[in-house]
């Protein structure tokens, strides 16, 4: 019988037979949006360095097309009845990312409703995938007839060093590298080149960069019992090698950095390394020259990089030699090979929110990443997102609390200036009388003084007088802004400028006027009205070139600026004792926002600001303009109560069941033509809830056009899907997407969670 079935096999075709073996196959995903992976045949060629974590060039499709995938699995299959396409090339050396990375991005596909190989194109940056900053040069090895060869050859010394370093290698390796390791010059290689031993292969050179600047070394600084205790908890979770998420709510100044750094070093001393995530704004080197002070190798990643920067730091880190990675949002990626602790510092920064595909949320990829690897999460903040305080208060995560600042400094004082009657408001000046002798006494007493304003340009509004309409951009539903310095009316959705309008494009009317105030317009008036005092304006027209971001927080650290005024790039982790006053110069317009965070960033912006000041004995005072005292936002910011205002708000949203009393996803549908747009979004909503009839927890809102009807050129409609957990959420909706049939020009984008109603 054995004989019998041995003549059988080997009488049948090859590719029969082939698919009655196991063979090794690969799982390859696409940055493209499918959600299944695809199976491919392994060549015996590469089944030694085909790893998952690499990029492979394969054949997709009907036709002859290769696309580039990323290999997440690699096993053995039966593969019965059916044919696998070859895996056609192998792009990289080595993994780009871990086991553990590739689960996580697994889940990020999952929980943010996108394809696998979406989040791998978005997590490994481009100067990565491209190894920026390389290049090709020449490589040698031996030829594959040398050892025969060279047995009956008697070679000189140096040339015998040559060969045996190049036994010893897998790959070509380049002529310095070579002289190097067997202490000869080039005279050895090409002696063996002309014998005919060395065949040639271009290679890439290896980067070359520099972690940072020599910094002074800075000592501990001294920690109050609150700040002890808050450490030591931290500390038994990494000894306990279990993850726990830490709220850590601390007010302004509170010396809530100081902890990280103590919590990071005890990481560092277990052999292990940490992730400081940070707002991009808070990227100042101040925060930077604080870590590099205490640690001895810190890299810093964000958005100013240079491709080869990015790269050369992605090798650093996956090495193992840095200690301290600190960086925006994508930083919770860096391949860290043995990660002990991550801290993401104002964890209510909405920045933390990715706004294109995958539309991932850094404070949820982070607690996920924790637990997969055991390790500690610390949330800091003085102004927590309600969704991380009710996990903390539901006892989810742990609560610790720092109420007090260092030193024993006081919180400084807030007043909140009704200017609805105010004589230097009613004529057109931003500043109203409080402030002004606010800041007028603030300079006379030698102290420094920081205005916060959060819309840029000079006037948000171009207004006809005749008709009342605002000059509209062409391609979205916003009215420009003028900004006076390119004498240009400008969107800020889509970057449309005009020269200074002379008529209105409605009327004809040539009375156009300029309505609001905006950074440039308040620069102008502080001018005015305070000549003596040198004055700097910070915000993202001003503040272009590289490095005048750091230019000018020097120069008001110094003294040379005595008024500083911007948007919220001012607003955040900046840390200068002789600021003796904060203004805030309109407070509602963060307030008056469509969105149901409104109130929540309001209080949180005014707290931060006022965080700014009376960070020294010669204390300080923060002065709020607004029409809308008795808002509930604006009290409890005046009065530092978070807790109250937190209390508040989250009655507010219990009764509307409201996140974080449910989970929310909103669905964007946009394209050129407004009914298509509009029939889709409407058909979409109502295929929703008929698949929700059966569970009346989960609601469906819309469709509507979206806050902004339109934006650049594409008409835009949205829904909302509400339920208390994410999974009902996804369930739903891969319900009706899998039979979705969007017509032409109409694109949809799924945002879980979102952050914004825009």
């Amino acid at each position: 019988m054995a004989g019998q079935g041995l003549f059988e096999f080997a009488d049948i075709p090859e590719w029969e037979r082939a698919a009655r073996e196991d063979i090794q196959v690969a799982e390859v995903v696409f940055s493209l949006p499918l959600e299944q992976s695809y199976t491919y045949r392994i060549p015996d060629e590469f089944r030694d360095r085909l790893q998952p974590g690499v990029r492979v060039r394969v054949p997709l499709g009907r036709g002859s097309r290769s696309v580039v995938g990323y290999c997440v699995d690699v096993r053995q299959s039966r593969n019965p009845n059916r044919r696998l396409k070859p895996v056609q090339e192998i792009l990289d050396p080595a993994p780009l990312l871990s086991e553990t990375m590739l689960q996580l991005t697994r889940w990020i596909g999952v929980r943010y409703l996108c394809s696998w190989g979406q989040v791998l194109e978005s997590v490994v940056p481009a100067g990565v995938r491209r190894r920026a900053g390389t290049r090709l040069i020449q490589g040698f090895a031996l030829t594959d007839d040398a050892d025969g060869r060279l047995a009956e050859l008697k070679l000189p010394p140096r040339q015998q060093a040559v060969v045996d370093v190049l036994r010893g290698c897998q790959e070509p390796l380049p002529a310095a590298e070579i002289c190097e390791r067997a202490g000869c010059g080039p005279g050895p290689i090409n002696g063996l080149r002309r014998k005919g031993l060395l065949r040639v292969e271009r290679v890439r050179s290896e980067l070359q960069g520099q972690l940072s600047e020599p910094v002074d070394r800075e000592p501990d600084l001294e920690m109050n019992p609150r700040q002890r205790d808050c450490l030591n908890e931290i500390c038994r979770a990494m000894e306990s090698g279990q993850h726990q998420t830490f709220l850590l709510h601390g007010v302004t100044g509170s010396g809530k950095t100081e902890v990280y750094i103590r919590a990071i070093r005890e990481a560092v001393r277990y052999g292990r390394q940490a992730i400081v995530l940070v707002p991009e704004i808070s990227l100042t080197p101040q925060t930077i020259r604080r870590f590099r002070s205490r640690f001895r190798s810190v890299a810093v990643l964000h958005s100013h990089m240079s491709d080869a920067e990015r790269h050369w730091q992605w090798q650093q880190i996956a090495s193992g030699e840095i200690e301290v990675v600190v960086g925006a949002r994508s930083a919770v990626f860096a391949p860290t090979p043995r990660p002990g602790l991550i801290v993401i510092d104002e964890e209510h920064e909405p920045s933390f929110k990715q706004d294109s595909t995958p539309r991932y949320h850094a404070r949820e990829v982070a607690r996920e990443r924790c637990r997969m690897e055991g390790i500690p999460l610390v949330l800091g903040s003085a102004t927590p997102t309600l969704e991380s305080w009710h996990r903390a208060r539901q006892q989810q995560d742990v609560l610790l609390s720092m109420p007090e600042r260092v030193s024993g400094l006081p919180l400084p004082p807030v007043v909140v200036v009704d200017i609805r009657n105010d004589p230097y408001i009613g004529r057109g000046l931003s500043i109203g009388r409080a402030l002004q002798q606010a800041i007028h006494r603030a300079l006379d007493e030698g102290g420094q003084v920081i205005l916060f304003l959060n819309l840029r340009g000079y006037a948000p509004t171009v207004w006809c007088r005749q008709c009342g309409t605002g000059v509209k951009c062409p391609d979205c539903d916003l009215t420009l802004t003028w900004h006076r310095d390119r004498q240009q009316a400008l969107c800020h959705g889509c970057d449309y400028t005009i020269s200074a309008p002379r008529q209105c494009p409605e009327c004809g009317c040539p009375n156009i006027r300029y309505f609001g105030t905006g950074t440039q317009k308040l620069e102008e008036q502080v001018r005015d009205l305070f000549p003596q005092a040198p004055v700097l304006r910070m915000d993202s027209d001003s503040m272009r070139r590289p490095g005048s971001h750091d230019e000018a927080l020097e120069r008001f650290r110094s003294g040379k600026i005595r008024i500083l005024l911007g948007t919220q790039m001012i607003a955040k982790g900046l840390d200068f004792p002789n600021v003796t006053l904060v203004g805030v110069v309109d407070a509602d317009s963060m307030l008056q926002q469509p969105d149901m965070r409104a109130a929540e960033r309001t209080f949180q912006l005014i707290s931060q600001v006022a965080g700014r000041t009376g960070r020294s004995r010669k204390g300080g005072r923060v002065i709020v303009q607004t029409t809308c005292p008795d808002d509930a936002s604006i009290v409890h910011a005046a009065r530092h109560d978070y807790v109250g205002f937190a209390g508040h708000e989250l009655r507010e949203r219990h009764d509307l069941q409201a996140p974080p009393y449910s989970h929310v996803t909103r669905v964007v549908f946009r394209g050129p033509h407004e009914q298509a747009v509009a029939e889709t979004a409407r058909e979409t909503a109502q295929r929703l809830r008929q698949a929700a009839a059966a569970d009346s927890r989960i609601r469906i809102l819309g469709a509507a056009p979206a806050p902004i009807a339109r934006l650049r050129s594409r008409f835009r409609y949205h829904l909302q899907i509400s339920a208390p957990d994410v999974e009902s959420v996804r369930k739903i909706w891969l319900e009706v997407a899998a039979d979705l049939q969007m017509p032409d020009h109409v694109e949809l984008a799924v945002d879980v969670d979102p952050v914004s109603s825009r």
